[in-house]
């Protein structure tokens, strides 16, 4: 379902100094700026009408205001994005029904047309308190590799379960199957200010710490997520220094 108007949203772009496999990776540099300057720069691009970052660094936060990006110094304590952008929130005492677009601070390359589409996809599905994207894979390896999180949807385009197995799992090799039977989960989401406000209050799920997905501790204690599929997947993020070498040659 889509509407003919855009809806209102804000981008909140989590960031926080430790990675262990790039460290100081919000800071890289790319073309002269650091890497989460250029994602808020992307996210601009976009139909939100506010974008900013949510940091626990004080130079994370020299680094944005010195590029004039919006920034938000937030608590050391945070387990998840979520948990940050959930701070925000409540710093920010959005009303309930706002719309908050979670993009991760190592994209950036993220398509703008994709911020919008699932902030439209979550306006447009009013009982559900998140939404994501999801894109069709046919790679047998990709779809029996754990660390391609798969979804399976209901008719209505909801989540059924998220899995690092292959779900569903195909019995029958000779069975003749829907071409968008496996979707591998992309992972920008879409939030109600609601549902922010009520997460931090949710324990893990059993499912959740099994998997290490966060996403089913909505699922678990019975929220909705909208899943938009795509038509073929964004550029991925940098998570090494390979990564890095790539988007550095791509700007």
């Amino acid at each position: 379902m889509t509407s003919a108007t855009s809806p209102e949203f804000l981008v909140v772009i989590p960031a926080r100094l430790g990675s262990t496999r790039l460290p100081r990776k919000p800071l890289a540099d790319i073309a002269g700026k650091p890497m989460v300057v250029r994602v808020a720069e992307q996210a601009k691009k976009s139909q939100a009408k506010q974008v900013l970052v949510a940091t626990d660094s004080a130079e994370i936060l020299a680094a944005c205001k010195s590029h004039q990006i919006e920034c938000i110094l937030t608590r050391e304590d945070h387990p998840t994005g979520t948990d940050r952008i959930a701070e925000v929130a409540h710093l920010l005492k959005l009303p309930e029904q706002t719309l908050v677009v979670n993009v991760q601070g190592d994209e950036p390359a993220i398509p703008p047309e994709l911020i919008n589409q699932v902030a439209q996809t979550l306006s447009s599905n009013t009982n559900c308190a998140i939404s994501t994207v999801a894109v069709t894979i046919t790679d047998l390896e990709e779809i029996a590799n754990p660390n391609v999180v798969k979804v399976v949807l209901n008719r209505a385009g909801h989540a059924l379960y998220f899995s690092r197995a292959p779900i569903p799992f195909v019995r029958d090799a000779n069975t003749q199957l829907p071409s968008q039977l496996h979707l591998r989960h992309i992972g920008i989401y879409a939030y109600r200010a609601a549902f922010l406000q009520a997460y931090t209050r949710l324990k893990p799920a059993p499912s959740e710490q099994a998997e290490a997905l966060e996403q089913l501790r909505a699922l678990w204690y019975g929220y909705q997520i909208a899943v938009h599929i795509a038509p073929q997947a964004p550029p991925t993020g940098v998570d090494t220094p390979e990564d890095l070498e790539r988007i550095r040659q791509a700007f």
